[in-house]
């Protein structure tokens, strides 16, 4: 498990990223982190998931 400023930084990073637009898949942080989770909370503050444009399958 991360710090507190080791999990600030990724939240922060999220929200760049999202602000930025960068696709969620752009993520430096392994699945197993809870910095992932915490850059994923990041991006979802500034991106949310309802604005992305549905795709179709």
């Amino acid at each position: 498990m991360g710090t507190r400023e080791d999990i600030a930084r990724a939240v922060e990073a999220g929200r760049e990223a999202g602000r930025q637009k960068e696709k969620p898949t752009a993520c430096p942080y392994p699945r197993s982190s809870t910095l992932r989770t915490a850059w994923i909370r990041g991006y979802a503050e500034t991106n949310p998931v309802s604005s992305q444009p549905e795709t179709t399958s």
